[in-house]
């Protein structure tokens, strides 16, 4: 069950912020074992002065377009499964949108599975 926000700054379309949801999406499904139907994001713009990436942490050139992307799952893939996916959403977003590959991060959030509720206030994968 992953649960992902996508962060970015103000200013891109409808259309340009549904895509980086659905590149997300089928990323986790080929590389991550996500299940179908197991999609939960968080799509949120910033204005540029509360979007705070650094342009040149790790020699890596970022821009103002940068994606901020966070997914919480359950813990267990491994660092070969996380690597796809890595490259998977750099790759998409690069195809589909024209997002330079640079421009594309991400952090995962592992958690034991006792922590999540689907609704109902029960703990589904308890």
């Amino acid at each position: 069950m992953p649960f992902v926000r996508i962060d970015l700054v103000v200013g891109k379309t409808e259309a340009y912020r549904r895509t980086i949801g659905e590149v997300v999406y089928e990323a986790m499904r080929a590389t991550l074992n996500v299940p179908e139907n197991d999609r939960f994001q968080i799509v949120s713009e910033h204005r540029p002065n509360d979007f705070i990436v650094d342009r040149t942490y790790l020699g890596v050139e970022r821009t103002q377009d940068c994606v901020v992307i966070q997914a919480t799952l359950n813990a267990g893939r491994s660092v070969e499964m996380k690597k796809a996916f890595y490259k998977a959403v750099a790759d998409g977003l690069h195809e589909r949108l024209g997002l330079r590959r640079q421009d594309v991060f991400i952090g995962l959030v592992e958690t034991a599975k006792e922590n999540w509720s689907f609704g109902d206030g029960e703990a589904q994968y308890a």
